[in-house]
């Protein structure tokens, strides 16, 4: 691994732009009879030029009350202000090509031009990334972190997915053992590509809970998590006691939710495997914490659809499922949402839950295609973050994850620019998850999570973008755009975590 450089640099171009561009064993007949439809920025004198080594690895967890006393970050800078799907061009971005970021104990305490801090802090150690992109640390607001070891799945579709693949697959986290183990490698997996804040469902079991938390409490991770609530239409590994299971969220809820950066969220797994009982029960719950989130799956397939009308009849539609039961509004967690009725999306609206959008899964799982224009329109402005849904997701990446988000507008005859798909994985996220004072971008007084991205981290990436970096508008717009469609893994070059570098290659 390599060290980033330690210098203080004092040659500059400032240069400032505002911009934006326009789950179980179903009943066997769903399954067999479904018929339903400035390059001299920097000087170049004062730079230590790091190389990566191959196979790069995390670094060691930090300790957890260990911050030093002050953390000075230069370089070139991106992040957002605003909602670019509805406010004006000069209220959107922010792109400082010679920036400075200060943070004490872990939150940031100034940003701005390099030559407007440096008279004040430029008597200090300095970190400095030449020709990288820094933006705030991405957020997936949806992921599985046990089917980590069965991405890829072959040949099905949702219900068939779940039963031939992910149940099996889940049941083996009843081994502390077992879900420690992908509980790490999840995690240090979405550092390694440049996400530091996770909404994750675990399993059933209480100590893939307990585990899950306590690893991401060692990488001083942003996790959103609570244990999966199941209690019909799965195998009988997978079937929990409805008022046992709520009476071990209640007690994590006490124990995680807000201890250090750990939030909860109550979390059946759909509504197909919550018996009538079991919602109610986490409806109560809901009131009775009214802090914590509801994360769940909505309309993601059609032959769950079918399923959920057979299961309640007494429903309008799906949405009127989780009404009926108290479990929607602000802090509600959708995930998916591709089938939704114009009813539903405008009830879904009013309620301020959000929407977990999962471009990968949709396509993997043939689920379809969510109408991102509709959903980010008039009259409705959902919020929407962006999410990974591994594994029916096929990436950790978010980026890969943004580049199947705009493939699917432009199957719709729609487009999505760099800047919109970059907000819906930072501050979009962030406020619809209502953490947008501590999380979204480099706000003083936010906490310090970040990403430093390499815009010619392979060969192709080079050729793509020869002049790092960014001058121009324009030439912003495009080095955003050939990252996400090109970029991986590969393009990460470092990971920082409250402040503290916790992945570099």
């Amino acid at each position: 691994m390599f060290s980033p450089s330690r210098v203080t640099v004092n040659r500059c171009v400032r240069l400032t732009f505002f911009i934006s561009i326009p789950e179980f064993t179903f009943f066997h007949r769903y399954l067999m009879n479904w018929r339903g439809h400035p390059n001299d920025m920097l000087s170049h004198s004062a730079l230590v030029h790091c190389q990566p080594i191959p196979n790069p690895t995390p670094l060691p967890m930090p300790e957890l009350n260990s911050h030093s006393p002050i953390t000075l970050i230069r370089g070139t800078f991106l992040d957002l202000v605003a909602d670019p799907f509805q406010e004006p061009i000069a209220h959107s971005v922010r792109y400082i090509p010679d920036g400075l970021l200060v943070i004490e104990n872990g939150i940031i305490q100034a940003f701005g031009h390099y030559t407007d801090l440096n008279s004040t802090y430029g008597h200090l150690p300095i970190t400095t990334y030449s020709g990288q992109l820094i933006v705030p640390g991405l957020i997936d607001a949806h992921i599985h972190y046990p089917q980590s070891e069965m991405i890829a799945a072959y040949g099905e579709q949702l219900l068939e997915w779940l039963e031939k693949y992910t149940f099996p697959t889940e049941a083996k986290f009843q081994n502390p053992d077992h879900a420690r183990q992908i509980a790490a490698f999840c995690l240090d997996e979405l550092l390694r590509n440049g996400t530091t804040t996770a909404v994750i469902l675990p399993t059933i079991f209480p100590e893939s809970v307990q585990i899950l938390f306590e690893e991401a409490e060692r990488r001083r991770m942003r996790v959103i998590a609570g244990q999966v609530l199941m209690s019909r239409n799965a195998p009988s590994y997978l079937v929990n006691d409805a008022p046992t299971a709520l009476a071990e969220t209640r007690e994590q809820i006490q124990h995680w939710h807000g201890r250090g950066r750990s939030l909860y969220a109550i979390t059946p797994r759909f509504a197909a495997t919550s018996t009538e009982e079991e919602l109610k029960l986490a409806g109560q719950l809901r009131v009775e914490f009214p802090q914590v989130y509801i994360h769940t799956h909505l309309s993601e397939n059609r032959k769950e659809l079918a399923l959920i009308r057979e299961l309640f009849p007494h429903a309008t539609d799906y949405l009127h499922v989780y009404e009926h039961h108290g479990l929607v509004g602000n802090r509600s967690i959708f995930a998916h949402c591709i089938h939704l009725s114009d009813s539903e999306l405008q009830r879904f609206a009013q309620s301020g839950a959000m929407i977990a959008y999962c471009p990968l899964s949709n396509l993997f799982l043939g689920s379809g295609l969510f109408k991102l224009h509709q959903a980010k329109s008039q009259p409705f402005h959902i919020p929407i973050g962006l999410a990974t849904d591994v594994g029916g997701g096929t990436s950790f990446s978010l980026l890969k994850t943004m580049a199947a988000a705009y493939t699917i507008a432009q199957l719709q005859e729609q487009t999505i620019s760099p800047f919109q798909m970059m907000y819906l994985a930072t501050l979009g996220s962030a406020k619809a998850l209502g953490l947008q004072e501590q999380l979204g971008n480099f706000q003083p007084g936010k906490e310090a999570d970040f990403v430093v991205f390499d815009t010619q981290a392979t060969p192709l990436m080079k050729l793509r973008n020869p002049h790092v970096p960014a001058q121009s508008l324009d030439e912003l717009s495009s080095q955003l755009f050939a990252l996400i469609i090109l970029g991986d893994d590969r393009a990460v070059a470092a990971t920082y975590v409250n402040g503290s570098l916790i992945y570099q290659q």
